[in-house]
């Protein structure tokens, strides 16, 4: 080493590097969905797996929680190392939205999370393609960040209306990569990347992640963090896939920090070309073909 030269190394401690929703800081930048699982105890090792902090639950189901398979399954987490994102999944309107919205925060309460106001927000009409509903979401959210919530849309992969989610006072935005449980991947990259850029809240993507790479895909964009369900829940092993999605999405995570290299289109070389030639003519060479 030229020790007339000063080495600078930047190193990034992804224990500290936190994300910050709310007034809340949480170390995991993966959160995880509650349904599909095959069975209770695949579900809590799932979670443990992944080491996430933040997990999504359906209002609707714990209303039956006797019978709801989901529903059981908050009973058998630790909500001291957990934290709940009640969610408004089944709403149809704005008002059946709100109302879930309510319900939901009233199960944080139960669950010891007296200062849980987090609720993802989602108005889907929609029974095929299960695709929100842009402008009863923006009505939802406004009505419940003036309640006091601390509200996460899921919505549609469209710049402006992720703008005006920021501007009426939700906490983070959801766009989906593709369309929920279809595990196709981002499909809506151009979009994400123009969200990331011009909102000033995390962006958290939400539905579509299918795999680790596309896990990997979505932080080394930008995103401040993803909610995957099905690719995890339905893989061959929700344990191992948990794992390997949370190791993707640090990996994703400390690619963004560091900066990739500048795509061209000429190919350069990784080999020194000064002083090469000085270095083999200083002796002759015989070369017999």
């Amino acid at each position: 080493m030229n020790n007339n030269k000063e080495y600078i190394y930047k190193f990034v401690n992804i224990n500290k590097d936190l994300l910050s929703i709310g007034n809340c800081k949480f170390s995991s930048r993966l959160m995880l969905g509650t349904g599909k699982y095959r069975t209770l105890d695949e579900a809590q090792n799932s979670i443990l797996s992944s080491k996430c902090e933040i997990v999504t639950f359906a209002v609707r189901r714990a209303q039956n929680a006797k019978s709801n398979q989901q529903a059981n399954l908050l009973s058998m987490l630790d909500w001291k190392k957990l934290w709940l994102l009640p969610n408004t999944a089944g709403c149809q309107t704005v008002e059946e939205a709100i109302r879930i919205a309510f319900l939901g925060r009233e199960i944080t309460r139960e669950l010891g999370q007296v200062n849980n106001n987090f609720i993802k927000l989602e108005v889907i009409p929609d029974p095929t393609y299960l695709l929100p509903d842009p402008i009863a979401t923006l009505k939802a959210a406004e009505y419940l960040c003036h309640k006091g919530f601390t509200v996460l849309p899921y919505i549609n992969a469209d710049p402006i209306l992720a703008k005006q989610m920021e501007e009426v006072g939700c906490a983070a935005v959801m766009p989906l990569g593709s369309p929920i449980g279809t595990g196709q991947g981002i499909k809506t990259l151009s979009n994400i990347k123009i969200i990331i850029e011009n909102l000033n809240v995390p962006v958290i993507i939400d539905a579509g992640i299918g795999t680790s790479s596309d896990a990997a895909q979505a932080m080394e964009l930008g995103a401040s963090a993803i909610l995957v369900n099905t690719c995890i829940a339905r893989a061959k092993s929700s344990v191992a896939m948990a794992q390997s999605i949370q190791l993707a999405v640090q990996a994703g995570r400390l690619a963004y920090l560091a900066g990739r290299t500048e795509e061209t289109l000429q190919a350069r070389s990784s080999s020194p070309e000064v002083g090469i030639s000085k270095l083999y003519t200083k002796q002759s060479y015989s070369i017999d073909l």
